[in-house]
């Protein structure tokens, strides 16, 4: 039984009790079965547009798949055409390939040697040892673990934090 059902019945039944109005517990029991009758009226409005949402986001879910399938199509490996266990798990992409956390991340600048041009590094970027100049393709290496704070002292190429 539906709860509109229910409430259509417990009105019936309140109703059928010939209730005074003119008391005080008559007026209560009236204003409750009143109340009660908009509340499930609420209620059913909110089922209804839930299972409108509920079938919408089963639709954004099938096309995120197919979205899905199409962009990682391309990445499964070219022996077993997407076939093997290893291309249909999802558990083989490294989480830490794409940091979007770069709020944190101190940056640095050095200039290049070859064409001049300022670039802004990472520690991670650094940390990789070399970078090719986006200007020229030059290509600048990185190996700060013999050096000690009085070697960068009047150096261009110094890391300078931002």
């Amino acid at each position: 039984m539906k709860l509109t059902e229910k409430m259509s019945y417990l009105q019936g039944l309140i109703d059928g009790l010939e209730i005074d109005a003119s008391t005080k517990e008559g007026k209560a029991l009236i204003q409750m079965s009143e109340v009660m009758s908009e509340l499930v009226l609420y209620v059913e409005d909110l089922q209804s547009q839930v299972d409108e949402l509920t079938e919408l986001c089963d639709i954004l879910d099938e096309d995120l798949g197919a979205v899905e399938d199409d962009f990682y199509e391309d990445m499964d490996c070219e022996e077993c055409e997407g076939d093997c266990d290893s291309c249909d798990d999802d558990d083989d992409w490294d989480d830490d390939e794409f940091d979007f956390d770069d709020e944190d991340d101190e940056l640095y600048e050095i200039t290049c040697p070859t064409c001049g041009d300022t670039i802004l590094l990472d520690e991670g970027m650094i940390e990789e040892g070399s970078i090719n100049c986006p200007n020229c393709d030059e290509l600048l290496e990185f190996d700060y673990d013999d050096l000690t704070i009085e070697d960068f002292e009047g150096k261009d190429e110094e890391p300078e934090k931002k």
